[in-house]
């Protein structure tokens, strides 16, 4: 009888539209199912209808104005609807131009002045009520001629970023669309509500783009931030989906967990503008909650971005239908019905932002007068950036904080500070007294200590740490030793020429592109081998040193007739500087003809990806093998092993991921290919596999082993959640200790690598001598919360051991290296083990 009911209900909702607002439209304005053939939540729209749509919108209504801002990986077009009054669109860069006058100051916000409203949908991909709400939300603003809404479109410009993420939301779109039935199924265990791996909600190298607003790694994001800065709104809406059984969240979230850089005034806001929504849900009897399960603190994420930067970030979070109908808790839930909550959300937040227009633009403009006086008022003064090896790595994050409108200024003559020399030209101050002080203290910040020590997300994002940049903060300022013109992209000097008729060519091995060039010398044929020490050779300037790991091409090696013309044409590509030896005989270290110099071979890299498998983090390896080593590899599932044909592999990664189902005849597969010269990776769950499996020889800390280390007597039912926070590390950053003459770590500048933590798991080090490539340090916390109780474990930990297994190379470790993308410093470990791992020798107990 329930089930008939739904059908009945399901069927009147698609007999006729469905009822998103209540009032007469400009008919000349066409509706959403007069441009995609079905009214709005029949059918999950894809990205290129609602592309259409606003095109077509844009074209007919003087109230809109469609702008392409950028476009994602599977090059979809990522869309901006500017929407405002037909008077406002007519001197849209003057009131632009005016709106960012009055943030910095230099006008007074006047009476008549725009609020500027941003509202972003679908940000996660299988999120679809939002990007579809904001079809229903543009038609109306279009066509309504309601006096409410013309006194909104005179007071207000309105920013519509339908789809934030439209790799992701087509590929929920299509699993949603290929099993809707005639009449749809609302049984939670139907198909249609159980996506595949990976699901809809990353992008297309299965990252979150909603922790992506701090690191921009990807084009959605780096389009989003550009028009950000460019508007600096009042208001971002940022819209999402929860849980089936959920009703609907919008913020003021948990307010102990708020970051502590946001001023108070844009909470009061936020309650403020919680008033406009709560009246229009209770005026439906609409269920909603606020301060409760979301934290405000990780500024990387579209609520809390806004307010490190002068806006006014609101999370909205809708309990998904997870398809066009599904039973919950609080009945049958329609696909059409979340649309409408979002809806009505977004005319909520425009309504409340109108209402409130000279207090958010007054807010605003105090905003940035207060972190100029907090800059002010800081004893410190500024950081001190230094990276005198890797300036590719340097410069990317330099890029990054010029991109986050951060001013960074390069020392144009050495500064003596303390007992330290920073050197002009590998040195950069970046001074706390500036517009994004805020954000730029977030993004400097170690702090360990916090108020309330759960949390949804990371609590450490230390950009530095995540770039193995040296930085130290400073109390007085470089003075004249500061360049007057901050720090900006700059194309790089060409390097020199080589010379050809050379003995040899040496291509060092710290800069970051460097991985990229050799695995195009490897793909060009060229044969390179591996210094796997310091030595000094002679080139036609005289005598020159080069670091451990430098790639020697030696002419008498070469196979192609025309391998220096390849050599050469690299060379100009990478414009990275390749040295010219004059003879095989060095002055200090190996000579050239020594076994000293391993062969490298060009990898052949499997990623195991697949239904078990973390997809984040096998995204994040596919990704970071195709930046920082020119390599896209072949995925697998895991399920698929027992069938493939490991002997074209050079390279296995295991991602972190439950292995477990894994036959014993899988593990002789995996050992014999090993065996034969194989490298096997592991990380995190990956490599407890490994160590279970007998294929590492090494010992665990399983996450149940570190729980133990939490007291957990005298405990109350209401110290549950507090338990859960103290026995998680939801993410912070500690530092390994390497040892600097290990192959893995060639390249790397520092014997201190920060490496990124969101496991408890831990790898034990190895009893047998060279095997430890990095253990965590003594003092290992560097930023972010952990338990107390932890930190003396994790000190005895090791980040990464390496061992033989026969011809091969088994390597684990207890954190992933690759973390969101843009922890490069930790990164060079992966990379080494697709170059070097062959360089190394040590043997086990159970090798042996």
């Amino acid at each position: 009888m329930k089930k008939m009911l739904g059908i009945i209900l399901l069927c009147s909702i698609w007999q006729v539209q469905a009822s998103y607002f209540d009032e007469p439209v400009a008919t000349e304005v066409p509706a959403p199912e007069q441009v995609l053939g079905f009214p709005v939540g029949e059918w999950h729209a894809r990205h290129d209808q609602i592309q259409r749509y606003f095109e077509v919108l844009a074209a007919q209504s003087p109230r809109a104005e469609l702008e392409v801002i950028g476009s994602s990986h599977e090059q979809r077009p990522l869309l901006q609807l500017v929407v405002s009054a037909p008077e406002n669109l007519a001197r849209l860069e003057q009131i632009r131009s005016q709106h960012l006058a009055q943030v910095r100051g230099s006008r007074a916000v006047s009476d008549d002045s725009p609020v500027i409203i941003w509202l972003g949908y679908g940000v996660h991909g299988n999120e679809p009520s939002a990007a579809n709400a904001a079809l229903v939300l543009a038609h109306y603003l279009t066509a309504s001629n309601s006096p409410e809404v013309q006194q909104w479109l005179r007071q207000a410009v309105i920013l519509i970023q339908p789809s934030m993420n439209p790799d992701g939301h087509d590929r929920f779109a299509l699993w949603a669309n290929m099993h809707r039935g005639k009449t749809p199924v609302a049984d939670p265990q139907h198909r249609e509500h159980i996506e595949p791996w990976p699901n809809g909600r990353p992008n297309h190298y299965w990252f979150d783009l909603n922790r992506d607003w701090l690191l921009l790694q990807h084009p959605e994001s780096q389009a989003r931030i550009a028009q950000f800065h460019k508007w600096q709104p009042n208001v971002v809406g940022d819209f999402h989906e929860m849980g089936t059984n959920s009703s609907y969240f919008f913020q003021p979230g948990i307010p102990s967990r708020n970051y502590p850089l946001t001023p108070e005034r844009n909470f009061e806001l936020t309650r403020i503008l919680a008033g406009f929504h709560a009246q229009a849900f209770d005026q439906r009897g609409q269920l909603y909650y606020t301060e409760e399960s979301f934290d405000d603190f990780y500024v990387g994420k579209g609520s809390t971005y806004p307010d490190v930067t002068g806006s006014v970030g609101i999370l909205f979070e809708q309990a998904s239908s997870r398809g066009h109908a599904q039973e919950s808790i609080n009945g049958l839930l329609t696909f059409a019905a979340t649309i409408k909550n979002q809806f009505d959300a977004s005319l909520s937040t425009i309504r409340g932002s109108v209402a409130n227009r000279q207090a958010l633009l007054s807010y605003q403009q105090e905003f940035f007068q207060s972190a100029a006086q907090q800059a002010r008022a800081e004893r410190t003064k500024g950081y001190i950036l230094t990276e005198s090896q890797d300036r590719s790595r340097l410069e990317a994050l330099l890029q990054l904080l010029s991109q986050h409108q951060i001013a960074v200024y390069p020392l144009t003559a050495d500064w003596q500070y303390e007992q330290s020399t920073f050197r002009a030209g590998q040195s950069y101050y970046v001074p706390l007294q500036q517009t994004q002080y805020r954000l730029l203290k977030a993004a400097f910040s170690t702090e360990k200590s916090f108020n309330d020590n759960t949390f949804y997300d990371v609590s450490a994002w230390t950009l530095p740490y995540a770039y193995n940049i040296d930085f130290v903060a400073v109390n007085r300022e470089p003075g004249r030793a500061a360049a007057e013109q901050p720090w900006q992209a700059q194309p790089r000097a060409r390097s020199q020429t080589m010379q050809a008729g050379g003995y040899a060519y040496v291509l060092g091995w710290q800069d970051q592109l460097s991985p990229v060039m050799l695995q195009a010398m490897l793909e060009e044929g060229l044969i390179v081998r591996a210094a796997l020490g310091d030595f000094t050779g002679s080139t036609p300037q005289g005598s020159r040193s080069f670091r451990a790991g430098a790639m020697v091409v030696a002419a008498g090696l070469q196979q192609h007739a025309d391998w220096f013309f390849r050599l050469q044409r690299l060379q100009e590509r990478f414009n990275l500087p390749v040295h010219t030896l004059t003879t095989g005989l060095t002055s200090r270290g190996s000579d050239l003809g020594s076994h000293n110099f391993t062969p490298v071979r060009l990898p052949q890299v499997l990623v195991l990806a697949g239904p078990g498998v973390n997809s984040t983090e096998a995204g994040e390896l596919w990704y970071n093998l195709e930046r920082l080593a020119g390599i896209s590899p072949s995925m697998a599932e895991p399920d698929r092993l027992s069938r493939l044909n490991l002997s074209r592999y050079t390279h296995i990664l295991l991602p972190d991921g439950d292995y477990r189902s894994w036959k014993e005849s899988e593990i002789t597969k995996l050992r014999q290919w090993v065996q034969q010269g194989g490298v096997l990776w592991g990380q995190k769950r990956g490599a407890a596999w490994l160590v279970d499996a007998k294929l590492l020889q090494a010992g665990v800390w399983t996450v149940q082993d570190m729980n133990q280390l939490i007291p957990q007597h005298d405990l109350r039912y209401a110290d549950r959640e507090k338990l859960g926070g103290q026995q998680r590390i939801a993410g912070a950053i500690f530092s390994a200790e390497l040892d600097l003459s290990h192959p893995l770590t060639f390249g790397i500048p520092r014997r201190d690598l920060p490496l990124f933590k969101n496991s408890t798991l831990l790898l034990q080090p190895s009893q047998a001598p060279f095997v430890n490539v990095a253990t965590y340090s003594a003092q290992p916390h560097l930023a972010g919360y952990a338990a107390a109780e932890f930190i003396p474990r994790i000190a005895q930990g090791a980040a990464l051991v390496a061992h033989n297994l026969g011809q091969g190379r088994v390597i684990g470790m207890s954190d992933n290296p690759v973390f969101r993308g843009y922890f490069k410093g930790s990164s060079r470990l992966l990379i080494n083990a697709l170059y070097l791992s062959h360089g190394f020798n040590a043997s086990v107990q159970a090798e042996e």
